[in-house]
């Protein structure tokens, strides 16, 4: 399997700027995904052309019944889901650090514009300045989920989850649940039905329902993530500005 790094260190990005939630479906994917399918799985699907035989010497018949049998290997498709699935949050992880950043140049044209106006290396932000930056900031480099980052991240966790059951259900029509040892081929240039053999059916089933209940897994926290950001939300929407309101009142 090829390096995990690169994607790696950007999933540890999105893994700073995450709800708990969050945080939990990525470990998923690092520890229960990259890394079996990166170790364990490989080495099972390994030998999977080479070992696939087929009751036949007729030229090009195991080629076909190979293709027929396995459209797309299991380990490649695996890959293509985690790609897949972690795209979205790439994007909000790009959108979080442009947030930031554009945050932190704020700041300094504000930190600089107070020492032009006062003549002192020190500036005090206005009340309703520093009442601006805490709905942005959570400190450590974090930003607070609301406003557009908060669509970006929601569409993210929409969109992945979407992939993760379209992945689910194609895997399910290409290759069924379980692999049989015996495979039956009728296709061309077969002369007749031809009795092909899967090489370690078993240990291969035991990685299709492994990876098919991680995929289950992620789905739930996907769902139960974008639970708990309705939830927010909606607390944000009402209980905020009646609290608003009391304080005007209470001031009034």
């Amino acid at each position: 399997m090829g390096d995990w790094s690169f994607l790696g260190n950007f999933l540890e990005e999105v893994h700073k700027h995450s709800t708990v939630v969050g945080k939990v479906w990525l470990t998923v994917l690092f520890i229960f995904r990259m890394l079996v399918l990166g170790t364990a799985a490989e080495s099972s699907w390994g030998d999977e052309q080479a070992d696939f035989r087929c009751d036949t010497i007729q030229p090009g018949c195991q080629n076909v019944c190979y293709d027929q049998a396995f459209p797309i290997s299991h380990i490649r498709y695996w890959v293509l889901q985690i790609i897949f699935v972690s795209t979205p949050s790439l994007v909000y992880m790009g959108h979080a650090m442009h947030t930031v950043r554009m945050q932190e140049k704020r700041k300094l044209r504000e930190a600089e514009r107070a020492k032009e106006v006062r003549g002192s290396g020190s500036y005090e932000y206005p009340v309703a300045e520093k009442a601006e930056l805490s709905c942005w900031e959570e400190g450590n480099g974090r930003i607070a989920l609301q406003g557009t980052l908060l669509n970006t991240y929601v569409c993210s966790i929409l969109i992945r989850t979407t992939m993760e059951v379209g992945f689910i259900v194609g895997q399910y029509f290409i290759y069924g649940i379980f692999l049989t040892t015996l495979h039956v081929c009728r296709r061309s240039p077969c002369p007749h039905p031809v009795n092909c053999y899967v090489s370690r059916p078993t240990e291969k089933n035991v990685f299709i329902v492994f990876m098919l209940a991680v995929a289950a897994l992620s789905l739930l926290l996907s769902l139960a993530e974008l639970y708990h950001l309705g939830w927010k939300k909606i607390r944000q929407r009402f209980v905020k500005p009646r609290q608003h309101m009391a304080k005007c009142q209470l001031s009034g």
